[in-house]
């Protein structure tokens, strides 16, 4: 039996992900958490074989959150869920650990299956993926601006493209507001940009951020 445990923070889609899951006799939706927090100490007590996590969790950035269930639980598939278009974010999160990436449009169809390839030790990725992977494997000079930013940078490069004040993100990845102030400096000179609103103009038309 493949036991699931589901982190979204919303109910509605965990109650889709139940229903597609419902007539799969081998699976089952042993439990659900509603954030980053819940899912972390769900993980540290309970037995799961697969997580489906959602990318945009409200208290929790997904690359420090992968990072810190590989710390508890290094055995444990990660299947990222996203809105997301894959080309976007695929690469980041697969080489932060993640066992697969999943857009929430495609789920109907290709969550089993995903489900069944991670749980069974393997990576889950579409052909687009793929060449994705190889492409930023073999470093190619050709990359989007924000593929050359460091995980942390690209951290505080998706608040800032949500409009966040350096105070609200330095206390969400305990940092001072100084440090948020460098790294902002920092990306802007790596992109070429010149303010917060060309920033979150590029988030928008790159699809890293809505509207």
């Amino acid at each position: 039996m493949i036991r699931i445990i589901i982190a979204d923070d919303h109910s509605i889609v965990r109650e889709g992900l139940k229903q597609i899951i419902a007539d799969t006799p081998d699976m089952i939706i042993a439990d659900e958490a509603e954030n980053g927090h819940e899912l972390i100490s769900k993980i540290e007590t309970g037995k799961y074989n697969v997580a489906v996590v959602d990318i945009s969790m409200p208290d929790s950035h997904i690359l420090d959150l992968l990072k810190h269930i590989r710390q508890i639980q290094p055995r444990l598939p990660v299947l990222i869920l996203s809105m997301h278009p894959e080309d976007q974010y695929g690469v980041r999160v697969m080489k932060a650990g993640a066992a697969g990436y999943l857009t929430k449009e495609s789920a109907p169809t290709d969550l089993i299956t995903a489900l069944r390839t991670v749980s069974a030790g393997k990576k889950y990725i579409s052909p687009t993926l793929a060449e994705k992977l190889i492409f930023a494997l073999n470093n190619n000079k050709n990359k989007a601006p924000h593929e050359a930013l460091s995980d942390r940078e690209f951290q505080v490069f998706c608040m800032l493209a949500e409009s966040k004040p350096s105070k609200e993100i330095a206390a969400e990845l305990y940092l001072s507001e100084k440090t948020i102030s460098t790294y902002r400096s920092r990306i802007l000179s790596k992109m070429q940009l010149k303010n917060n609103s060309e920033l979150i103009h590029y988030a928008v038309k790159n699809g890293l951020a809505t509207s």
